[in-house]
């Protein structure tokens, strides 16, 4: 069967399942779906129907990018629009089932919104809610929207189209045609994914690879693996792309053991391209042969790195060498490699599939496109999200993300994962491309972005991420082994309350030496944090050292409490809770903490009712307050 009866069949699928007459529920189940507990709604789900004797087609589904509303269910019924439920509990799901397919009542109280044509009931669009009307979905487009396990389902949706045409066409124009896009890598470094091929293509030799790098590490990060688990054969398909317009036949994808998932949707996706004949020989029809092997990675987060990559795969310890040679020149055995990561294959088959002049139509001048980014921290809409280059910070954060939760302040955004900056409020209003996160002294990276407010200590924040990038590398570099510990060991000394002074200095130098002196884009990145957290955040760093004070009261050194006599009503709650008996006083007694005892660990705090709010967390010099427990009445 060519692609074409192929591609006819799959439509033909697609429209009976459209209008079968019976009801359609996607339920999401990625990785955040299950983790939120979707496995137990499918369950109910299953029974449900079975109870009521509703015939319906349940399709699982990967990630929508709305994680904070999860786990997510979409019901369309015949002719309807489809209506979406969020934040789903299985006793939630059972009052759905009965109320709106036996009573065609949609429980507008707890649908999040509605796709497709027509509205009901006043539920919103989905595509018009804040969160997702100013995203542009093009690596996402699939997600949510597919079953990942069925490729027939990516074929209806115009799936593989772009490689079909691909192969009409020659190698140089394939590699024109992604170099007209503007096409960026989105791993991190950002070059020109045209310009990539177009060196791997030169390159004498018969034997080359394509490698897909799905290595992704970063604290907070989960871009590659949605993408993954919800749309497969978009990566696959760009792949394949990719090896035809540089001239390779092997292929590797170098993915982390820690995404079982998506290793195995990976699995289920070749093994179904095998059978349709769009991977192995001759592929649909062609002279053009490919294969595909999976690299399961052990998780060491300098595996991302290009050249430790294939020292992994090879069999060897991931640790980078210097270049040049560069991969197209010499990677795998030796031989010319292109390596993009996952998202960077998934825009290529967009844009073979609707043209490099429709992608290049969304983002800046010199970067197009869209980017998605793995919005978390304190904001009140945590999820994946994809934007046109250039849009503003303050858009993601307060019109896609919602704000700061309990009406907090916005301090600081990291992009970049942990070899990002930390970005102040004056950048809010800043466009989010490549040009401009670098001259502020940031990265796109990958597409981490984790938002603070105004409770984070940004020196302790530094301190967090240096920590995991001097864990992450790999030795090799002794600027990069010893000066990373030493500015940690700088960074744990301010936060204990054993700054010095030249100590903002000396972690300049050590930066700079730092950045300069290391092989690959680890070290010179690692000190991207401290960095952007003193050029943007110096008062908290003075604070720190010459006042003893953490100004946001989280590093425990450095803060302490005690009990307001004035306010506190003996009601001894505190002290009932209290893990280290540090609290003394009896019924009806003004409590006081034993300071030697207390281990900071901030029990009483949370506990002491908001009625009295006697408790008190202080940074700086200590407070004088009763050393005994007194009766209460006594304070008058």
């Amino acid at each position: 069967m060519n692609f074409e009866e192929i591609k006819k069949q799959a439509m033909s699928n697609w429209e009976a399942m459209q209008n079968s007459g019976k009801a359609r529920i996607l339920i999401g189940t990625g990785t955040c779906g299950i983790a939120a507990g979707a496995e137990d709604i499918l369950e109910t789900l299953r029974e449900e129907l079975g109870k009521n004797s509703i015939e319906a087609d349940i399709i699982q589904v990967g990630c929508i990018g709305l994680c904070y509303a999860e786990p997510l269910v979409e019901i369309v019924k015949p002719g309807m629009p489809g209506v979406f439920y969020g934040n789903l509990t299985p006793e939630l799901m059972a009052e759905i089932v009965r109320d709106y397919l036996t009573a065609d009542n949609p429980r507008p109280d707890l649908a999040l919104g509605t796709r497709g044509e027509g509205t009901i009931n006043g539920i919103p669009r989905l595509f018009d809610l804040p969160v997702l009307k100013p995203q542009v979905r093009i690596a996402l487009r699939n997600c949510g929207n597919i079953d990942p396990t069925d490729i027939h389902h990516y074929i209806a949706n115009g799936g593989y189209e772009g490689l079909s045409e691909v192969l009409r066409m020659k190698p140089q124009e394939v590699i024109d045609e992604v170099k007209k896009s503007g096409l960026r890598g989105r791993g991190g470094a950002g070059f020109p994914t045209g310009l990539k091929w177009q060196f791997c293509h030169d390159s004498p030799g018969t034997q080359k690879y394509i490698v897909c790098n799905a290595d992704e590490g970063d604290p907070g990060a989960f871009m590659d693996r949605a993408v993954l688990e919800g749309d497969p054969h978009a990566v696959l398909e760009g792949m394949l792309i990719g090896a035809y317009a540089i001239g390779a036949s092997e292929g590797y994808i170098y993915i982390r053991a820690e995404y079982p998932l998506a290793i195995q949707r990976l699995r289920t996706a070749l093994e179904q391209m095998e059978k349709c004949g769009l991977l192995g020989d001759n592929i649909m029809g062609s002279s053009f042969s490919f294969h595909i092997k999976i690299k399961e990675g052990a998780g060491a987060f300098v595996c991302g790195e290009e050249t430790a990559l294939m020292a992994s795969i090879e069999g060897n310890r991931g640790m980078p060498r210097s270049r040049p040679p560069f991969p197209a020149q010499s990677g795998l055995w030796g031989k010319p490699t292109n390596i993009n990561n996952v998202e960077t294959w998934a825009d290529v088959s967009a844009i073979l599939q609707k043209g490099s002049g429709w992608y290049a139509s969304y983002g800046t001048e010199k970067s197009k496109g869209t980017k998605t980014f793995s919005l978390v921290g304190k904001v009140m809409r945590t999820g994946l999200i994809e934007v046109p280059m250039g849009i503003p910070m303050r858009e993601i954060i307060y019109g896609i993300g919602g704000g700061i939760p309990d009406g907090k302040n916005f301090k600081a955004v990291q992009t970049g994962g942990p070899s990002g900056g930390c970005l102040s409020a004056s950048f809010l209003d800043s466009p989010v491309d490549y040009e401009s996160l670098a001259s502020a002294g940031s990265i796109v990276g990958s597409g981490g972005m984790v938002v603070m407010d105004e409770d984070s200590c940004m020196v302790d924040v530094a301190r967090y991420f240096l920590t995991f990038t001097q864990l992450e590398s790999c030795g090799k570099c002794i600027q990069c082994r010893w000066g990373t510990k030493q500015m940690l060991d700088i960074l744990e000394d301010i936060v204990s309350g054993r700054g010095r002074d030249g100590d903002i200095e000396l972690l300049l130098e050590l930066s700079e030496a730092v950045k300069n002196g290391s092989l690959c884009a680890l070290g010179g990145t690692a000190p991207n944090p401290v960095l952007t957290t003193i050029r943007y955040f110096r008062d908290e760093y003075e604070a720190h050292i010459s006042e003893k004070r953490c100004p946001a009261l989280v590093c425990k050194a450095l803060v302490s409490y005690y009990i307001d006599s004035e306010k506190c009503q003996g009601c001894g709650i505190c002290a009932r809770a209290c893990p280290a008996e540090a609290i003394k006083g009896g019924k009806r007694m003004v409590h006081v903490i034993e300071q030697d005892k207390c281990t900071k660990c901030g029990t009483c705090l949370d506990v002491c009712p908001a009625k009295f709010s006697a408790v008190v967390k202080i940074s700086g010099e200590p407070v004088v307050a009763p050393t005994e427990p007194v009766p209460v009445d006594s304070k008058a």
